[in-house]
């Protein structure tokens, strides 16, 4: 049984990606722009913004940064400004591998800053909106990007991994919270896909997707009501399993596995 309405139809609805320059979220942007939605991307590089728009006639485009909240608070007033909003999918990221021996504070923080805060400032800026558009008959949607790192630790995922274990207990919560009110949410946890974050890891990558594998499986999670989209399935399904394990059990085998 679908734990969200099901978004059958795209035609219309006005979507916003946040941190869609580039990899998953470029890829799902083109997508539903595709599908026929009005598509909004944001990013701060306007220039990658623009060549999406170029190539995706109709589209529109909104740079700012996600850690400053009153430019996020700007860039969501002039979004809500045109109308409500059916789709907010927050997918900007910021990865750099780190393990415990070279543990860099700035570094550290700059994973929080984008990958919560972020979140976090998109969130406050509106969620007012989706709850006025939910009370009016509509059935506005939240979705969160994650990973599968977040579900347990992982070898130079130190920065990385527990931003992501933050974003998976904030889409929950969110759900328990939103979904009796009529505001739809969905939690994404990818496994490995090519994308520029991911050039940085110099070990092989089991199961790897393009981003437009990545945004198929995104688009029909969302079109079949899921709460959690996690993929590619022979994988994660795997991972799943792990992260039941006593940690003896687990941290034995992911040494094994890595070899680190």
């Amino acid at each position: 049984m679908p734990l969200n309405p099901a978004i059958t139809d795209w035609r219309g609805r006005r979507v916003w990606l946040i941190g869609a320059s580039s990899g998953i979220g470029r890829a799902v942007a083109a997508l539903l722009h595709a599908h026929g939605a009005q598509v909004c991307v944001s990013a701060r590089q306007q220039a990658r913004l623009d060549d999406f728009v170029r190539e995706h006639p109709g589209s529109q485009a909104l740079a700012f940064d996600v850690t400053n909240a009153q430019a996020v608070a700007s860039a969501a007033q002039q979004r809500l400004a045109d109308g409500p909003l059916d789709l907010v999918c927050y997918c900007a990221g910021h990865y750099h591998p780190m393990s415990a021996d070279a543990l860099d504070l700035p570094e550290l923080l700059q994973h929080q800053h984008i990958n919560v805060s972020g979140a976090l400032h998109v969130l406050a800026a509106v969620l007012p909106a989706l709850l006025d558009a939910a009370r009016a008959g509509r059935t506005p949607h939240l979705s969160l990007v994650a990973s599968v790192a977040g579900w347990r630790g992982l070898p130079q995922s130190l920065a990385y991994g527990p931003t992501k274990a933050a974003l998976i207990n904030l889409a929950e919560n969110l759900f328990l919270d939103l979904r009796p009110k009529g505001v739809g949410v969905s939690l994404v946890n990818p496994g490995f896909v090519d994308t520029p974050l991911t050039t940085k890891n110099t070990f092989t990558m089991p199961a790897l997707l393009t981003p437009e594998q990545a945004a198929q499986a995104i688009v029909r999670g969302w079109e079949r009501g899921r709460f959690e989209l996690h993929f590619p399935q022979r994988f994660t399904s795997v991972l799943k399993l792990m992260r039941c394990l006593p940690y003896r059990w687990y941290f034995a085998l992911v040494h094994r596995i890595t070899g680190l």
